[in-house]
C-alpha cells in the first residue's frame, strides 16, 4: 500500500501544524512525528522517502507560516500572484529539511538504536534552519507550558524538549511496527526528566517598567506634522504611566520597534523629546530607531538613554528578517516590505546596556527565533532581557502568538525576565520560567506598567550554548552511515 506512506507523512504534517499557536493542541507534540517515522520505516527507497518527507514539509510550512503570503501581498506590494509565487518557493525550499530528515531517518529506523538516533537526527536538522536562511518554531516550543520537559530548557535549550518529543514519537512508531521490546529500552532515559531541578516559582518583581504599545498603522503615510504629533503623544502617555503615583517609580521605559518615523540620530526634535522623557521621569529609556552606518546604510537599532537623558549606547540588529529587511539572493526579484531605501545592514556585536548595578540586553523582533544569539546577552552580563518588536505586519494571524512563544522559550533558557514591547501586540512581561505574567490587549494604544526582576546567575545553556544540538547532528549522521554500511554489507 504505497499510498499509505504518503497519508502517514501528511498526517504528521497536520499534527505538527496543530501543536503550534492557533490550534495550540500541544498535547499531540510527543506523537506528531510518529506517522512520518512509520512511513520512513516502511519505505525502502531513499528517493521516495525524501519525496514524502519533502511533501510533508511543504504542507507543514504552508500551514504554520501562511501569514507570509499576506505580508508579501499587503506590505510588500507584490500583488496576489507575486506573493503566492514567492510563498510557494519559500515552502518548497524550507521543506528540504524535512525531506532530508525522512531520507536519513529511514536508515536509522531499521537499527536497534532507532529511538535515540532518530531523535538526535531531528534535533541536528532543527539546528540547521537558521544557518540556511530562516528559523521559526522548533518542535520543542510546544512544551512551553509543560513543567516537566521545560526543565531541560536552561540545560540544552529548546532542542532538549524537541529531543524528548522526537524520542517519544520514535518509540511510538516502533510499537506500531511491532519491533522487539529491547529496542524500546532507550525510553528509560526519559526518567531523567524527574531528576531535573524544578522550574523557579512565580516571583514578585523588584523594579517597575513601562512597556509602551503605540498601535501605529503599518501603512500610514507620515509627514512632519503627523510624525511630530505621534511622537508627542507617545511621550505624554509614557510620562503619565511612568509617573503614576499609585506605582513605584518606573526604572525603565521601553518603546517598541515601530513602523513610524523614529529617527533619533537625524531628527533633533525627537532627540529632544527622548531626552526630556528620560529626564522628567528619571527612568532609563530604551526605544527602537533607524540608525545609519558610516556608508549611510540603514540599521534597525535599539537606543538606550540614562535617566539624565545622556546616550548610553546602541545595539544594531544582527539577524535580519528575510524579505522584511533584506532580500535573499535567490529571491532578488521580491519587493522589500520596509520603506527604507535599500537593504538594512546587519549589526556586528552584542551590546549590554548598564543600568547602575544591572545590565539590560535588547534583542529585536525576529532575533527571538535564534537561541544561540539571545544567550549571548546574559553571557555578556545582561541580568534582564528586553525584546522590542513590530508584529503588526502579521495582521490578525497566529504569527504574533507564535512569536510570543519563541520569546517565552528564550526567557526559560536563560532564566531571565523578558520585557516585551510591541507596536500593536503582543506586549508582555515574561518571568524567568517562561510564564507570561502580564499582557496588553492587541490592536490598542496602551502602556503596560509592570514589575520585573533581575537574575545574575547564568544557566548551563547560556554558558555552553548549542553543543547538544550540534553533537546530535554529528552523532546521528555517523550512526546513519554506520547503519547504511551494515545494510550494504548484509
Amino acid at each position: 500500500m504505497p499510498g499509505l506512506n504518503w497519508f502517514l507523512a501528511l498526517l504528521s504534517a497536520a499534527l505538527l501544524i496543530l501543536i503550534q499557536p492557533g490550534p495550540d493542541l500541544t498535547f499531540i507534540a510527543p506523537f506528531a512525528l510518529a506517522p512520518l517515522l512509520i512511513a520512513c520505516a516502511r519505505e525502502p527507497r531513499g528517493g521516495r522517502r525524501f519525496l514524502i518527507g519533502w511533501t510533508a514539509g511543504i504542507v507543514y510550512w504552508w500551514g504554520v507560516c501562511y501569514w507570509i503570503q499576506f505580508v508579501l501581498e499587503f506590505h510588500g506590494g507584490m500583488g496576489t500572484f507575486g506573493s503566492w509565487g514567492a510563498f510557494v518557493l519559500f515552502c518548497l525550499a524550507k521543506a528540504i529539511h524535512l525531506g532530508v530528515f525522512a531520507l536519513v531517518a529511514g536508515w536509522l529506523m531499521g537499527s536497534s538504536f532507532a529511538v535515540v538516533a532518530v531523535a538526535a537526527l531531528w534535533i541536528g536538522i532543527e539546528r540547521t534552519h537558521g544557518p540556511f536562511g530562516f528559523a521559526w518554531l522548533a518542535l520543542g516550543n510546544a512544551g512551553a507550558d509543560m513543567g516537566l520537559p521545560m526543565g531541560l530548557a536552561p540545560l540544552v535549550g529548546v532542542y532538549g524538549l524537541s529531543f524528548v518529543f522526537a524520542m517519544t514519537a520514535a518509540a511510538v512508531a516502533l510499537v506500531v511496527l511491532r519491533r522487539p521490546r529491547r529496542e524500546l529500552t532507550w525510553v528509560v532515559l526519559l526518567a531523567g526528566l524527574w531528576l531535573l531541578p524544578a522550574l523557579p516559582g512565580p516571583a514578585r518583581g523588584t523594579d517597575s517598567a513601562v512597556l509602551v504599545q503605540p498601535n501605529l498603522d503599518e501603512e500610514a503615510e507620515w509627514n512632519p506634522l503627523s510624525a511630530d504629533v505621534m511622537q508627542k503623544r507617545l511621550v505624554t502617555s509614557s510620562m503619565q504611566s511612568a509617573m503614576d503615583p499609585s506605582h513605584r517609580r518606573a526604572r525603565l521605559i521601553v518603546w517598541p520597534e515601530t513602523p513610524g518615523p523614529i529617527y533619533y540620530y537625524r531628527d533633533p526634535a525627537f532627540q529632544r523629546y527622548a531626552t526630556d522623557l528620560a529626564r522628567v521621569t528619571g527612568s532609563f529609556f530604551l526605544f527602537g530607531t533607524v540608525a545609519y552606518t558610516e556608508q549611510d546604510r540603514p540599521l534597525n537599532s535599539a537606543v538606550f538613554l540614562k535617566p539624565d537623558g545622556e546616550l548610553v549606547g546602541r545595539y544594531d540588529k544582527m539577524f535580519l528578517v528575510p524579505f522584511g529587511e533584506f532580500v535573499p539572493p535567490l529571491f532578488s526579484w521580491v519587493n522589500r516590505i520596509t520603506k527604507e531605501a535599500g537593504d538594512f545592514t546587519a549589526g556586528e556585536r552584542v551590546v549590554v546596556f548598564p543600568m547602575q548595578d544591572h545590565g539590560a540586553g535588547a534583542f529585536i523582533c525576529y532575533e527571538s527565533a535564534f537561541p544561540h544569539l539571545v544567550r549571548r546577552f546574559p553571557l555578556a552580563g545582561a541580568d534582564v532581557l528586553v525584546n522590542i518588536s513590530n508584529d503588526g505586519y502579521f495582521g490578525r494571524s497566529a504569527a504574533r502568538w507564535q512569536h510570543l512563544k519563541l520569546v517565552r522559550m528564550r526567557a526559560a533558557e536563560n532564566r531571565r525576565w523578558v520585557l516585551r514591547a510591541t507596536n500593536d501586540g503582543i506586549t508582555a512581561n515574561i518571568d524567568p520560567a517562561g510564564r507570561v505574567v502580564e499582557t496588553l490587549p492587541t490592536n490598542r494604544e496602551q502602556a503596560l506598567r509592570t514589575d520585573y526582576g533581575y537574575v545574575k546567575e547564568t544557566t548551563f545553556y547560556t554558558r555552553y550554548g548549542d553543543w547538544f544540538a550540534w553533537s546530535c547532528l554529528a552523532a546521528s549522521l555517523a550512526l546513519a552511515l554506520y547503519r547504511a554500511r551494515l545494510t550494504r554489507a548484509g
